[in-house]
């Protein structure tokens, strides 16, 4: 089914970033469901003395799950607003994540510095994650500027 006005149709990149959005709060969700969340009782705040666990893996505490519900909102939004909107989520959002594994590297002999909490799990995927949100940024501006709907940058001469 075809949109009824042109401008209607979503971009590469705001498809990108409503899929990104959706498993973001799809994940921020499930960090509160008992069963999904193992050890759901040791749900903590912050801190790294939060037991639960994400899929019995990824270490999550009430800040964690908020962090990924606003993300997921974020991503939402940017895909309902305009591509280039998407894009900044993508491209900044995947730094953010890049900087949340260097972040989980530092404070892995620190516990008292570790407030998300995240553990070695939490890290790999934050950056694999970031790598991602990066990559989907990229490929979908070249998608976009491959069929004209993103311009290249013009260099201005002085």
């Amino acid at each position: 089914m075809t949109p009824a006005h042109p401008s209607a149709r979503r971009h590469p990149p705001q498809k990108a970033a409503v899929a990104v959005g959706a498993v973001f709060l799809v994940i921020g969700l499930a960090g509160f469901v008992p069963g999904i969340t193992t050890h759901f009782d040791l749900l903590e705040f912050s801190g790294s003395h939060s037991g639960a666990r994400l899929f019995d893996v990824f270490a999550i505490s009430v800040l964690h799950n908020v962090v990924h519900l606003a993300f997921g909102a974020i991503g939402i939004l940017a895909g309902a607003a305009s591509p280039a909107a998407s894009r900044v989520f993508l491209m900044v959002g995947g730094g953010i994540y890049l900087l949340l594994s260097v972040y989980g590297l530092g404070t892995a002999d620190h516990p008292g510095a570790n407030f998300l909490p995240v553990n070695h799990a939490d890290n790999w995927l934050h950056l694999g994650l970031g790598a991602g949100m990066i990559a989907l940024g990229l490929l979908t501006t070249a998608i976009e500027r491959k069929r004209g709907d993103y311009p290249e940058p013009e260099i201005q001469h002085q």
